[in-house]
């Protein structure tokens, strides 16, 4: 592929999710591209010279989606410290890369480097340097060609990250930074080292880290989703590509990778169909991959709405309270693979929209007399990736008060669906399903068939999360697989001082999936480093991991608040014996 003309990390420019045996509905001449996998490729195009998004010139998963970030007694409730004090089991993750993609790292912590003081991070990618190929710092090399020529961001070795730590000015060296938090915790979570006042010690100290850190989703596709303007937000395609960037580092280095994404998104089919379910579902296929994913803190959020719709009626109305200043939101409806539907409104001042046709292959869009909301509405009666109708409405400028959406039944089998709101923090807390279900709420892409999906649990008394995002999938599939400890767990904050050490305390489904990502290093160490089982791979790591799980006999398993019961790692190895 020949190098890119532009920087596709410019907010100029577009971003498309193209897979491969299909149309793709822009113009794809003289374009820059990154390839993900087989089946997958990122194409980039000036904005400029394309229509404005909509559903009608675009494939719907051809527009990434945006994703947000899933905000030690936890370490003895989850049978980590007990694998520790085994000296036939103690690898403590030495020889496993795991990999995280999420708001970066703060590489100077004590607790990601090796007792002489060297890191313990293999590499890099830090998708927001350089912003233009003149910022590239002196001595400092974009991503080479082991990465398959990535377009943009840049990488960092250990090398260059170890001569960063001794020198005075590790910053001119490696510029990477972690100003959120968020992804330094879960790596100390899910691989800190000993703190020297032996109150912290992470669930694989021994492991080598490999570190994404997430360019902010662009402007135009915030505009396209009407989400809030302080929110953190991340793309599809830059979560794809970070997959793809930790499955080279694994290869270069020779160890087997944990990959960790505490990153969740309510848009989707929620069955594991998007780009991103596809690319976790494509690696989680090889020998020593084994991806982990939050599910998500949605439960009790008010943002998922189950209907049916009995055969003697021809139409139900869901009910949205809109908050008071919102500027707008994005909502969609899934049907069940069997039935078709078509949809109408009620204004907060009750005008009434009447049923709108199905119009394929364009949108409609709604004005009111009484109001200065405009609704875009796309029908999408056999979406590609999973079959089903999708009705995709976008809410610009919407009244405050309550909205009804009419919703019809134009071909009855089962008369089943369901709508999702913006995941929290997209849109106003206040914007809410005035009936709403706190069950299939798991984010994706945590609804996939592969990926070992991680619900949070209180580890002091073993109460599940109250927000704790609830299975099953849309397609009743058994998710989450597990509870792990993520209720106001002890570990890693931003450093007061370069090279010193300060902790706080997080809760949420990321901090849970941190958790289980040290133990699946434990595991990956002990069978592939170790030659215990050199066949170990996403399916069997979740095999042992729920064989050792505990559960509570009051309760009936899998569930849709904790799977197939509480991540126990030490249990798990015991389960090998039998």
């Amino acid at each position: 592929m020949p190098d890119c003309p532009l920087n596709p990390a410019s907010e100029m420019i577009a971003d498309f999710i193209y897979r491969r045996g299909t149309v793709p509905r822009v113009e794809t001449r003289s374009l820059c591209y990154d390839s993900i996998s087989s089946e997958f490729a990122i194409l980039y195009l000036p904005l400029d010279t394309i229509p404005d998004l909509n559903l009608g010139d675009y494939d719907y998963y051809s527009i990434p989606k945006l994703y947000a970030p899933l905000d030690t007694a936890s370490m003895e409730a989850a049978g980590i410290l007990s694998v520790f004090q085994q000296p036939a089991l103690g690898n403590q993750g030495e020889g496993v890369l795991v990999g995280l993609i999420d708001t970066g790292i703060d590489y100077q912590n004590p607790l990601f480097q090796n007792q002489d003081g060297t890191t313990r991070i293999a590499g890099i990618w830090d998708q927001n340097l350089p912003q233009s190929p003149d910022e590239v710092p002196p001595g400092v090399e974009p991503p080479s060609s082991m990465y398959a020529k990535i377009q943009y961001g840049t990488a960092y070795s250990s090398a260059q990250i170890n001569e960063a730590l001794r020198s005075d000015r590790p910053l001119d060296i490696v510029p990477s930074t972690d100003t959120d938090g968020h992804g330094t915790f879960l790596a100390g979570i899910a691989a800190g080292g000993p703190s020297p006042s032996g109150d912290f010690i992470g669930a694989a100290p021994k492991a080598s880290l490999g570190i994404v850190k997430l360019k902010p989703a662009k402007q135009y596709l915030r505009d396209f989703y009407l989400i809030r303007e302080d929110a953190k937000a991340y793309q599809e395609n830059d979560i794809m590509m970070g997959i793809k960037y930790l499955r080279f580092l694994s290869e270069e280095t020779g160890m087997p990778l944990v990959l960790c994404i505490s990153m969740g998104t309510n848009w989707g089919s929620h069955e594991g169909s998007s780009p991103l379910g596809y690319t976790l579902q494509y690696f989680s296929q090889y020998i020593g991959m084994v991806s982990v994913i939050a599910a998500g803190n949605e439960a009790g959020l008010s943002h998922h709405y189950f209907g049916v719709i009995p055969s003697q009626h021809s139409s139900e109305d869901v009910e949205i309270r809109v908050a008071d200043g919102e500027r707008g939101f994005v909502t969609e409806f899934w049907a069940d693979v069997l039935d078709l539907y078509t949809i109408g409104f009620v204004s907060p001042s009750g005008e009434t929209i009447s049923r709108i046709p199905l119009n394929l292959g364009r949108d409609t869009r709604v004005t009111f007399l009484l109001e200065p909301t405009v609704i875009t509405v796309s029908y999408l009666p056999n979406e590609a990736g999973s079959g089903r109708q999708l009705i995709f409405f976008r809410f610009e400028n919407p009244t405050a008060g309550i909205w009804r959406i009419r919703v019809y039944n134009s071909l009855y089998l089962r008369g089943q669906y369901h709508m999702w709101l913006p995941v929290q923090g997209f849109s106003s807390p206040d914007t809410v399903f005035l009936r709403p279900d706190p069950n299939t709420t798991i984010t994706n892409p945590g609804n996939g068939l592969f990926p070992i999906t991680i619900s949070t649990y209180n580890h002091r008394d073993g109460s599940i999360y109250l927000h704790s995002s609830r299975g099953f999938t849309i397609n009743e599939q058994i998710k989450p697989d597990l509870a792990a400890p993520g209720v106001e767990v002890y570990g890693p904050a931003l450093s007061l001082s370069p090279g010193s050490i300060t902790m706080t305390r997080r809760t949420g489904s990321s901090v849970a999936a941190a958790h289980t990502a040290g133990a699946v290093a434990s595991l990956l160490a002990w069978g592939l480093v170790e030659g215990n089982d050199l066949t170990l791979n996403n399916a069997s790591i979740r095999g042992y991991l729920i064989r050792g799980a505990n559960r509570n006999p009051a309760y009936q398993y899998p569930n849709r608040e904790f799977g197939y019961g509480t991540l126990d790692l030490y249990q798990s190895f015991l389960q090998l014996r039998e």
